[in-house]
């Protein structure tokens, strides 16, 4: 049921000021440009790594979730780790079967594919999200057209 981890996400203040570590420190150079996502409150960048990605987020907007998390953690922190699943709906009904609590309904995450969290409470402290394996996109090297 469980694909692999896709990112961690860390809740930052400033999202510019986040990115300086990982391109100054790490060398970092692949990092996305930040982009806001108004219908959950955040305004996100993803630094890109071998085996995966970090997301930075920051609040945007009135009652974001980060905003929320940063009163409690000024300086900001992780804010979830994020797997991935075939199907969001299947995985929904598999993980509250087993008695977890999911916040909300599925909806369009950071990477433009359906999400859901599950409480805190149900991983020791941790927020998870957990997101519908993004689809290839077949193009003309893809299509099966070659010669």
């Amino acid at each position: 049921m469980i694909g692999p981890l896709n990112h961690v996400g860390i809740a930052v203040p400033s999202i510019e000021d986040a990115i300086k570590p990982y391109r100054e420190i790490f060398g970092i150079t692949d990092i996305t440009k930040p982009k806001a996502l108004p219908a959950q409150g955040v305004r996100f960048a993803f630094v890109n790594l071998p085996s995966g990605q970090v997301e930075l987020i920051e609040p945007y907007g009135d009652n974001s979730p980060i905003e929320k998390f940063l009163l409690k953690h000024p300086k900001g922190g992780q804010h979830h780790m994020c797997f991935e699943v075939e199907d969001i709906y299947a995985a929904k009904s598999y993980v509250e079967e087993r008695g977890a609590s999911v916040l909300g309904e599925p909806r369009i995450g950071a990477h433009g594919t359906l999400v859901i969290f599950i409480h805190p409470k149900d991983f020791t402290g941790t927020l998870i999200e957990l997101m519908e394996t993004p689809k290839q996109i077949s193009g003309p090297a893809h299509s099966g057209d070659e010669d």
